[in-house]
């Protein structure tokens, strides 16, 4: 009786050693998480160019999660297609997978739905749409996230595990709140860019059109003239429009500084 009552003791202080241990291992993680997530923030709020905030996006991500392959696709400009526009992975096959159709695929789902997609098992999944690069890369669970602007969807966040695995309400709502930052990075360094074009087209013009005055003050050109003028010898040197105008420029300047 004493022995038994004595192994019992043992076998308790076990469990509750195990306990801790696993109670600690959670803690670590849930920190490290919170820890991977402020420096996305910080680094995606500094960011300017949209390849390199979606590439940190998903390597950090990946390593958040412990996924075996994350990556995130955008839709294309008329919503039909989702393609991979950045991962972690450094598989070539599939990194380098065409295009999956929204209405014929698993993170199509995603956008169709407007909320978060779980697949137990790619490689038993009809719907996956390369079963084969599945079983090639050994991944299994697949969590799929969608990327909203103001109830919009602009692409996916995509998860894998190496091993078959139940994805917690906690997982979930992580990715999620990846995704939602992702979403706004991606819709402000668009508009970032939109307006850095618009302003490099706006002194385009303004170049073009003081290099057209010229020409027609030197040469008796129409404006139109000047215009084509420019055209085709941007054409002939394989040279921008902006970079002729501003060699009319430079020769006009250089006369008046003799």
């Amino acid at each position: 009786m004493a022995t038994t009552l004595k192994d019992q003791l043992k076998d308790k202080d076990r469990q509750i050693q195990e306990l801790l241990a696993q109670l600690e291992h959670q803690t670590h993680k849930k920190s490290r998480q919170i820890e991977t997530l402020a420096k996305m923030s910080q680094t995606i709020a500094q960011g300017i160019y949209i390849r390199e905030i979606l590439q940190l996006i998903v390597t950090m991500t990946a390593e958040m999660m412990g996924s075996k392959i994350c990556s995130l696709m955008l839709l294309d400009e008329k919503g039909r297609d989702l393609k991979i526009e950045a991962t972690q992975s450094i598989s070539e096959e599939y990194k380098t997978k065409p295009p999956v159709p929204v209405r014929m695929s698993v993170s199509g789902r995603a956008i169709l739905e407007k909320k978060p997609i779980i697949v137990p098992d790619v490689a038993k999944d009809p719907q996956y749409t390369y079963p084969d690069i599945a079983r090639k890369e050994n991944l299994r669970s697949l969590i799929v996230i969608p990327m909203m602007i103001k109830d919009k969807p602009i692409g996916v966040l995509n998860c894998y595990t190496a091993e078959v695995h139940v994805f917690t309400d906690e997982e979930i709502q992580l990715v999620q709140a990846v995704a939602n930052q992702s979403a706004v990075a991606i819709e402000h360094t668009r508009a970032l860019e939109k307006a850095l074009a618009a302003e490099e087209a706006l002194e385009t013009r303004k170049v073009i059109e003081r290099a057209k005055g010229i020409l027609m003050r030197q040469q008796g050109f129409s404006e139109e003239a000047s215009f084509r003028l420019i055209q085709r010898q941007a054409m002939d040197r394989r040279k921008t429009m902006k970079e002729v105008a501003e060699a009319v420029i430079l020769s006009e300047e250089l006369k008046q500084s003799k």
